[in-house]
Formats: structure tokens, C-alpha cells, sequence
């Protein structure tokens, strides 16, 4: 039995699935990434083999996220993509002819459009923090009720509060003053949802033509709150699919399938959990550009650098072994 294997490396979640030959999830596995992606990726890598039955070969490795070469690098992947390529991938799969994603992590948001199964265009937003998971968690911890409670909540509000929605700091402020004019707090929730879904809509999706079919991927698309805005604002059915958080790695293993046969796979196996690597860096002094040159090493002994311009660091490592 052969399986494919994304990884998602963001900057809140690392997201792994081993997806099966006929494009099924075997396992998915949500870590929070905590501003440690190779010890991130090692414990998903060890969960996952735990996980997994021994008869489970994997044919071909994907990866995605910001961290997509990092985790290539240390993982010997077949195929390093970027995040929109990986979302449209898995929501066409998932959703055949959905021509809208909505997608919002814990630091960032993205839409992606696509037309007859191609990305059209997409936006992405990692300035403003409104309308992201993080923002969400600090809110849902500052009213004393847990995230899962979030949802529910603004769902059972009678009249939903107008909240200034378009930075994290006024909408805030916003809740605040609200609290204290006596409003309760699931109107307050529900105002919230509508707030950040304007403030998605107006600056993450400013002049995007959304049609449907539309899916809404990511680790906020657990909030049921958000779902009911968007549905009200856009008019229209939103689609939550089955593993609405970990859509990238998704779309990192069915492009690993496609680029891999099952005995030319690059992976390194998962002994690489148990490696010692360690990530660091340089200014390169060499040019005005001063590059931020990115360097991994494992066991003192360095397997990868990106980020130089020219070149001039990574071209070295070009013929370099793989990792033994």
C-alpha cells in the first residue's frame, strides 16, 4: 500500500496528511508550529508514523506554507509549492468547480479565484491581524470563554452589534466600549464575525468577483460565527470541506502524487525525526542587496542555503549530497 504525504509549515500551525493512492486522508495530523518549524515537522513526522499501519509505503512528499523549503530540505520532498497552488489543488479536489476560496489561518488570509479549475487571481493579506485565527483566540481569551464556544455563541445572537472591524486595535477598543455600554456578549461575538468578514471582504477580497460555488478553508472556518457572515454578507451557500484546516498539506500530497512514481520518490524516511538539524542565517556583505541568506544544518554540517539573490551561497550546495 503506497501513500503520499503533505507538510504544511506555517508561522501558527504545521499541518501533515498521508493521503492514499485513490486521493483519500489515511491520517491528518494539526500541530502548532510555536516558532520551532523543524521541531514541528519532526514531532508530525513521528505521530504520523505511529499513526500509520507498517504496510504503508510512501510513494512521494509535498510541502507547502512559508516554511515550504525548510521542510523540503529536511525532509526530501519531491515537490515544494506555494500556498495557493496547494489550496486551489485540494479545494478542486475536494469541491469540484468551486470557484471562490476563503481562506484564513492564524496570522494571515488569503482568496483565491479560480475559473474553470484554473487560479484566475488571489490576494493575500499578512499586514493587519483583524479577521485572523490569533486575533480571534485573543478576543475569544479576553471575554473568558473558550475558541470552541466562540461560534456557538455569536450564532444565538438576537441583534449583532456594529463593531469597527478594519484594525484589530479599533475593533478591540470597539468591544470594549460595548462591554461596558452593556451589551451582551453574544451579540457583541456575532458583531465581532461581522466585522472581520467586511474587513476580509474589503481589503483581502477588494475588487475579487466571488461567485459559487465558495469554500471556506483554514483553521477560522472551525468558527461557526464566521460561516454565518460570510453567508450573510456574500448571499450565498459557504462550503466548509472535511479537513478544512489542513487543506495545504492536502494539496502538497495530491501534487506529490502527480509528480512522483512510486520508486522515485525523494524522501529521506522518518528517520529524519530523530536527526539533529538546526536552522540559521547571514547578511551577505558581498553586494548592496545585503541578502538575509538562510542556512540548515544538520549535525554541523550544512545541507542548505536560499535567499541569496545571485546565488552566490546556494549554487555551492548544489551538488551536495543527500542527507545520508
Amino acid at each position: 500500500m503506497y501513500g503520499y504525504l503533505g507538510i504544511d509549515v506555517g508561522s501558527v500551525s504545521t499541518n501533515l496528511v498521508m493521503m492514499g493512492e485513490d486521493g483519500t486522508v489515511k491520517h491528518s495530523i494539526y500541530l502548532r508550529t510555536r516558532g520551532k518549524p523543524i521541531e514541528a515537522v519532526q514531532t508530525g513526522l513521528k505521530m504520523m508514523k505511529i499513526a500509520l499501519p507498517s504496510k504503508i509505503k510512501v510513494a512521494g512528499v509535498g510541502t507547502t506554507g512559508s516554511g515550504r523549503h525548510l521542510a523540503g530540505v529536511i525532509t526530501g520532498a519531491d515537490i515544494v509549492k506555494n500556498e495557493i497552488t496547494t489550496h486551489a489543488i485540494a479545494a478542486s479536489n475536494v469541491v469540484p468547480g468551486v470557484q471562490t476560496i476563503l481562506e484564513i489561518g492564524g496570522q494571515d488570509s488569503k482568496i483565491i479565484v479560480l475559473r474553470n479549475g484554473v487560479v484566475a487571481d488571489f490576494a493575500m493579506n499578512t499586514v493587519c491581524a483583524a479577521g485572523t485565527g490569533s486575533f480571534l483566540d485573543q478576543q475569544a481569551s479576553r471575554l473568558n470563554i473558550d475558541i470552541e464556544e466562540f461560534g456557538p455563541l455569536a450564532l444565538q445572537a438576537k441583534v449583532p452589534v456594529r463593531i469597527a472591524g478594519r484594525c484589530a486595535v479599533f475593533a478591540e477598543s470597539d468591544m470594549i466600549h460595548k462591554q461596558q455600554m452593556g451589551y451582551n456578549v453574544e451579540d457583541i461575538l456575532a458583531g465581532l464575525c461581522e466585522a472581520l468578514v467586511r474587513n476580509y471582504l474589503n481589503n483581502v477580497g477588494k475588487g475579487k468577483e466571488i461567485l459559487a460555488p465558495v469554500v471556506f478553508q483554514g483553521g477560522v472556518a472551525a468558527n461557526s460565527g464566521m460561516k454565518w457572515a460570510f453567508e450573510k454578507s456574500l448571499e450565498t451557500e459557504v462550503i466548509i470541506p472535511p479537513y478544512f484546516n489542513v487543506m495545504g498539506a492536502l494539496g502538497a500530497a495530491l501534487l506529490a502524487r502527480e509528480a512522483t512514481s512510486r520508486k522515485n520518490t525523494d524522501f529521506y524516511g522518518f528517520e529524519v525525526a530523530d536527526k539533529d538539524f538546526k536552522a540559521g542565517g547571514f547578511a551577505c556583505d558581498g553586494c548592496p542587496n545585503v541578502c538575509e541568506v538562510v542556512e540548515i544544518t544538520e549535525s554541523e554540517k550544512v545541507i542548505a542555503r536560499w535567499g541569496d539573490r545571485c546565488g552566490r551561497w546556494s549554487n555551492v550546495l548544489e551538488q551536495s549530497e543527500k542527507i545520508s
